[in-house]
């Protein structure tokens, strides 16, 4: 475990210099068959090759979405698990992600929404949507808001959306067939404007996310323990709630529902960095960053000459910790 702070700020200039390598590689390595040298000469000396332009039209926005959307995801993970105390807790787990893509699939059931520009707005609202009303459901009753009634809330309005979009899709075949590589989550032919057009919010919710992290550390101790310190827990769980919202809400928005790095991101940092989400934050957003790059990558190999969808690709790494952290939660 990273116990000093400056042995913490180490490992985050690793993490970094890990990101840019993946990054590169990423650039580099795929079907097409290209090199270290191919990649420099594409943005130093373009030829207009195919070569050339793989890289930097295909494989370089690729890349950053991955980046991103493993960031947005790690630290949306993070969040979720300490304001609900669940270390099961995700952005699929308390609905985001299935609220989002209900939306998609009503605006292209009922609307034929079409472009990819527009499944970013609708997959936004229907992610802020669905956690509103698991924050609503969760928080009535006399106790108010629980981590266990937010948990227990956040998979019914999961179930409740996954229904309603099954059934809508089954019902109309052409919605079906337009967005299931959309629901399967992926960062490839997805345009670099999606990204530029929610980095803005991405950046924001991750610097307030940052500066804020000391509050849940208090938060984590305990609600009657925080209240006795002076701290408004409801008012802390809802706008972590909110930013945790916006950065799940655009990570579906431009790569699709992607499951599970939410999860397994705050566990391993955990392990490594301690219980101080000051420094759990943004190895979060590292770890994030570099499991998607990973499962990018590697999704281009399994099926070669055809590519996993990335949402497949952490599906396949995470199920097996999900039911490690299962068992291991119940004492298994």
């Amino acid at each position: 475990m990273l116990h000093t702070n400056l042995t913490r700020g180490w490992g985050i200039a690793v993490s970094i210099i890990a990101i840019l390598f993946l990054m590169l590689s990423s650039l580099v390595y795929g079907y097409t068959d290209t090199t270290w040298t191919d990649a420099y000469l594409a943005f130093m000396k373009p030829n207009g090759s195919n070569e050339h332009l793989i890289i930097k039209d295909v494989r370089l926005p690729r890349s950053l979405i991955a980046a991103f959307i493993g960031a947005c995801l790690g630290v949306s993970g993070a969040i979720m698990q300490s304001i609900t105390r669940n270390p099961l807790s995700s952005p699929s787990i308390l609905g985001v992600n299935a609220g989002a893509s209900f939306f998609v699939v009503i605006g292209v059931v009922f609307f034929s929404v079409q472009s990819l520009q527009s499944y970013m707005w609708l997959s936004f609202a229907g992610a802020a949507f669905a956690f509103s009303l698991v924050f609503i459901l969760s928080s009535a009753g006399r106790e108010g808001l629980t981590p266990l009634k937010l948990t227990l809330a956040g998979s019914a309005i999961t179930a409740l959306f996954a229904s309603f979009t099954q059934g809508l899709l089954v019902l109309n075949e052409t919605a079906l067939d337009q967005v299931l590589f959309w629901l399967a989550g992926s960062v490839a032919n997805r345009p670099l404007d999606l990204l530029i057009n929610a980095l803005p919010y991405i950046v924001v919710a991750l610097l307030v996310a940052f500066i804020k992290a000391k509050e849940l550390n208090v938060l984590s101790i305990g609600d009657d323990v925080a209240v006795g310190l002076g701290q408004k827990t409801f008012w802390t769980k809802l706008y972590f709630g909110a930013l945790a919202v916006v950065l799940a809400g655009c990570a579906v928005a431009v790569a699709g529902p992607i499951g599970f790095v939410g999860i397994i991101i705050p566990h391993v940092i955990r392990s490594i960095v301690g219980l101080d989400h000051r420094w759990i934050l943004p190895y979060s957003a590292f770890g994030g960053a570099t499991l998607l790059l990973i499962a990018d990558i590697g999704s281009r190999y399994v099926l070669m000459p055809q590519e996993l969808p990335v949402g497949v690709m952490t599906a396949l790494i995470g199920v097996p910790f999900f039911i490690y952290v299962a068992r291991k939660k119940m004492g298994v």
